[in-house]
């Protein structure tokens, strides 16, 4: 933490919460002042906010008190509520008020943690945000042309995008968590002018689906920053423009027209022809589904109409044949928070900033599995991530 935060905070407010922490662990002014090395009158002018803490004295206060620094820094600058945001833009039916409220509640406690952690660290999350796109053609081609201009804008070429949820939170600086979500649900996004862009992902769907998810959330990022969207199945009987417009970015996004045709054409040279094996191949390479991949090659009319249905109706076993094939299974996710987030949280807890309990609060797990995301984590240096990842993902 640096002098930063407790430069910008106000001081009356702060002074408050330390005298109600005071307070409740049964300490007089007199004590308080032992633990700072000051006298009496130090800690009355810091309770009414006459006197500015230094970093090094609120951490000794907090310690002594039995809280959290985070505690008296917290950050309530969300803008609007999420349910708010939400709410004004998405009309559900009572089960549907149900099953999303909690959903939309987890977003914002978790990025009221990510901006909670980046002000004790002093360490904003860099955005690289393009501007927002129009929709000034066809649909389709609206859709090619922004996946285009993102690969290109982000240095990521024709081939598949392995790490796509690391590009778009390290080299996009948005915010993406996993979330537990009923299965029909695929993702929420929303944006705050403090959080910038917010994304949850069902965390129970498969890593091909998340990856598609994400890119189609990513969309109402580049084209509909500031409309809140809940993404889930049979949401509309007719789909207006902003999803149709979605739903068509991520094959673009990826798998980019060039790219895959030049794969597709190799493949067929090497043997002739297109093989049922080359499919699943195809798929695997770009981390999508057969279903996605099948969808994409008969709109670039490579492979005749209907090919997933014929093979599906044939009770194709796909996990079997790719397991035949020596394919192995998309790594999934398991980190249900971004990795600067985690080193966040990591750093606060090593600089004394925040308990171990306030940590293992911050990631959603228990505080054994707390220790042991501590440990894995700490074997890598922060700076190995900034440095080395941050710029093979980001530059061209």
């Amino acid at each position: 933490m640096t002098a930063n935060i407790l430069e910008n905070i106000d001081l009356k407010n702060l002074g408050k919460s330390l005298q109600q922490a005071r307070k409740k662990c049964g300490m007089t002014q007199a004590d308080a002042a032992k633990i700072i090395d000051a006298v009496r009158t130090t800690i009355v002018a810091i309770e009414k906010g006459d006197r500015r803490l230094k970093p090094n004295e609120l951490i000794k206060l907090a310690r002594a008190y039995g809280a959290n620094v985070s505690d008296f820094v917290r950050s309530n600058c969300i803008s609007e509520p999420f349910q708010v945001q939400f709410r004004t833009t998405y009309r559900r039916n009572e089960l549907e008020e149900i099953q999303v409220n909690p959903i939309v509640l987890r977003l914002e406690e978790l990025c009221r943690n990510y901006l909670e952690l980046e002000k004790i660290m002093d360490s904003p999350l860099p955005r690289n945000y393009p501007q927002e796109y129009s929709i000034n053609m066809v649909i389709e081609a609206v859709a090619e042309n922004i996946a285009i201009s993102e690969r290109q804008r982000l240095g990521l070429g024709d081939g598949p995008i392995p790490l796509l949820r690391d590009v778009l939170e390290q080299c996009v600086g948005l915010r993406i968590f996993y979330v537990e979500m009923p299965s029909k649900y695929s993702g929420l996004y929303s944006y705050d002018d403090q959080l910038g862009g917010c994304i949850a992902i069902n965390a129970n769907h498969p890593e091909e689906r998340r990856r598609w998810s994400l890119a189609h959330e990513y969309l109402h990022f580049l084209a509909h920053r500031r409309k809140s969207v809940v993404d889930y199945e049979e949401q509309y009987q007719r789909k207006p423009e902003s999803e149709r417009l979605a739903d068509l970015f991520p094959a673009y996004f990826l798998m980019p027209t060039s790219g895959l045709l030049k794969r597709f054409n190799d493949m067929y040279q090497s043997h002739g022809k297109f093989t049922p094996s080359n499919l699943f191949t195809l798929a695997h390479y770009y981390g999508v589904s057969l279903e996605a991949l099948c969808s994409r090659l008969e709109s670039m009319k490579l492979i005749p109409t209907g090919t997933w249905e014929r093979l599906r109706d044939r009770g194709l076993k796909v996990h079997k044949v790719q397991q035949e094939l020596g394919l192995d299974d998309i790594p999934q996710r398991s980190d249900m928070t971004p990795i600067h987030y985690q080193y966040l949280a990591i750093e606060a807890l090593d600089r004394g900033l925040i308990t171990e309990g306030c940590f293992a609060d911050f990631l959603g797990v228990d505080r054994l599995e707390a220790r042991r995301i501590a440990m894995s984590l700490n074997d890598f240096s922060i700076t190995m991530i900034e440095e080395n990842i941050h710029l093979d993902l980001c530059q061209a």
